[in-house]
């Protein structure tokens, strides 16, 4: 009997090696491997038999949002435990922006045309930016800390992980499910990108490891992840961090925290939570001093 026992480990495959840890219970997947050899009765046709962890009508329940929640929180966070990801330096932008060159495919008439064309550079920039931070990793830290992170779609997106796969570097890439999905930019480490249904919990992993937050130009998603940023850390939320908006014309005519200050809305010194610059070395430069390295 203590033969047969000790045949088999938790994992279903062999019974527990040196240093690892004996589990006598059969493993999930073996479990759900032996009810699927099962007599074809009535019974065991009804969506009721079906073991829940196996039952894809009942996960995407609605009773069931609270699991799928910390499925979403637990599943990236196991990845980058086990792929030893200790900080990141966050990059947001805009998807519509295209690289040089590219056409602007999301340009609805010619004046948005000539200006996402011309703001293809931000394009750049990002990708510079994205090859120093990047290089600044592999050099000082294993790969490990001031890791890049992007939402893993086109335009800024892809060009941050496009400056990480420039250097050999591996960068990050959490993606959301849209009604007009786009696939995710070529250029995250596979192993590394992630796919979420929750804004929510995506935000979450945007923000647990991050040291920094590049800023480009963008729209509603862009502005609505700075803003979160910055409410978190007014409020003591989430510690003080280097956050860097890229294209000082552009986002003087999109924002003017001095308003808000004047008219009592925020402290005066909330307005030096941002840090405007124009290339990637000034970017960069803000994250040497504030981190003094």
């Amino acid at each position: 009997m203590m033969d047969e026992m000790g045949s088999r480990g938790g994992d279903g495959q062999g019974g527990a090696g040196e240093g690892e840890t004996w589990d006598p219970f059969p493993s999930s997947g073996e479990d759900r491997t032996l009810a699927k050899v099962k007599p074809d009765t009535p019974q065991t046709r009804s969506p009721t038999y079906r073991l829940a962890y196996d039952d894809a009508e009942f996960l995407t329940s609605e009773p069931m949002r609270g699991v799928r929640l910390q499925l979403e929180l637990m599943k990236p966070e196991m990845a980058l435990t086990a792929a030893g990801i200790l900080s990141t330096v966050v990059l947001f932008g805009g998807a519509r922006i295209p690289a040089p060159g590219a056409a602007a495919w999301a340009a609805r008439n010619e004046e948005q045309r000539r200006r996402l064309e011309a703001n293809s550079r931000y394009y750049d920039e990002a990708r510079r930016f994205a090859q120093m931070c990047s290089q600044h990793s592999a050099n000082s830290h294993g790969g490990k800390e001031f890791v890049v992170v992007t939402g893993g779609g086109p335009g800024v997106m892809e060009a941050g992980n496009r400056g990480a796969a420039d250097v050999d570097a591996v960068s990050i890439a959490l993606n959301i499910t849209l009604p007009h999905e786009q696939a995710p930019n070529l250029y995250a480490t596979p192993e590394l990108c992630f796919n979420f249904h929750y804004f929510a919990v995506r935000k979450m992993h945007f923000l647990l490891r991050a040291k920094a937050m590049a800023i480009f130009p963008g729209g509603f998603g862009t502005l609505d992840e700075l803003f979160e940023a910055l409410t978190l850390i007014q409020t003591g939320r989430m510690a003080k961090m280097p956050v860097i908006l890229f294209g000082v014309d552009f986002w003087r005519r999109v924002l003017n925290l001095d308003v808000l200050a004047m008219e009592g809305m925020i402290a005066p010194e909330d307005v030096d939570l941002i840090t405007l610059v124009d290339t990637a070395e000034e970017g960069w430069d803000s994250i040497r001093n504030f981190y003094a390295f």
